[in-house]
């Protein structure tokens, strides 16, 4: 098995967390939902597995680049 990063491809804030750790997931599933200058932006996940952990919490603030959750497939 191997542990595959989701990253938050914007800096903005977290505003709904659609999964929580042991949810098992597919490919472009959304993961949680980002907010960034009044847009909504979705984080899906990049592989299908199950949700291993959530790094950050709704209404955290959030980088580009930054780690969001671990997938483990």
């Amino acid at each position: 098995m191997t542990l595959e990063r989701v990253e938050s491809e914007i800096t903005g804030n977290v505003w709904k967390i659609e999964v929580k750790p042991g949810d098992k997931v597919e490919a472009e599933d959304v993961i949680m939902i980002l907010e960034s200058m009044k847009m909504e932006i979705p984080v899906e996940a990049p592989c299908a597995g199950t949700i291993k952990e959530i790094l950050v919490s709704e209404e955290d603030a959030v980088d580009e680049d930054q780690v969001l959750a671990t997938i483990e497939s």
